[in-house]
């Protein structure tokens, strides 16, 4: 569903009703600075100029870049970054690539804009969940190319569950490709809703709990020019601890 309010009550009442939001960048943007600055976002979107090249993918793609960080947030209080450590999933929630432990390059980027949209998520994950009173949280830097006779997958795993509870994929940068539509399903496979990322804080908030979601290959408008989809993704996941 397509979201225009840039208020958490607004997005908090869709994800309760469907499980996932669409939001605009003007919305997604203006939502972001009522947490805090975007004062170095060119910075930011920059960094994805400098992601090390993915090499534990199982299908041998060459196609994904990324960097990864870890962080501890509390429902109130400093969103602390955690030592460096690897990202794991469960051969449950990613057939292609889980199992392993995967270490990835750090995110060196952990400026304004980063602290800003982990605030804002831990606001708005914070209403769904007013329970939780901590959450393991995840950063993903990705850029995902795309060449002539290579389309780039932005989820080589397929339509999947992250097996967190909550996330936010924001669009930052999206060059010379074609496709890369979001798609949502439930879990038996029934799609609920499709979108495309098109634009500048262009954003998907998922209730991973309640669906699937996957992306469509992107392929180069242009072959001989660069071509590129950049993504943040946010993880949250509630780490069981109780309210003090």
């Amino acid at each position: 569903m397509k979201v225009t309010e840039d208020t958490v009550g607004a997005f908090v009442d869709v994800l309760r009703q469907d499980g996932f939001a669409f939001v605009p960048g003007d919305a997604m943007r203006d939502a972001f600075a009522q947490a805090g600055s975007l004062a170095d976002w060119d910075a930011f979107a920059a960094s994805w100029n400098d992601l090390a090249l993915d090499t534990h993918m199982a299908d041998h793609g060459r196609y994904r870049r990324r960097r990864h960080a870890v962080y501890r947030a509390g429902a109130d209080g400093a969103i602390e970054r955690q030592t460096h450590q690897p990202h794991y999933q469960s051969l449950d929630y990613n057939r292609l690539n889980g199992g392993v432990a995967r270490w990835f390059e750090p995110i060196v980027a952990d400026g304004a804009s980063l602290a800003t949209i982990l605030a804002y998520c831990r606001g708005l994950f914070g209403a769904l969940a007013p329970d939780v009173a901590r959450w393991h949280v995840e950063a993903h830097q990705f850029r995902i190319e795309a060449r002539q006779g290579e389309a780039g997958l932005p989820t080589p795993e397929g339509v999947h569950r992250d097996g967190v509870d909550y996330v936010l994929v924001l669009l930052v940068a999206r060059r010379n490709i074609a496709s890369g539509t979001t798609t949502i399903h439930r879990p038996d496979g029934e799609p609920l809703g499709r979108f495309t990322l098109t634009h500048a804080f262009d954003a998907a908030l998922v209730d991973d709990a309640r669906v699937h979601h996957g992306v469509t290959p992107v392929e180069p408008v242009d072959a001989s020019q660069p071509a590129y989809r950049d993504v943040l993704v946010v993880t949250f996941k509630a780490t069981g601890e109780a309210h003090a």
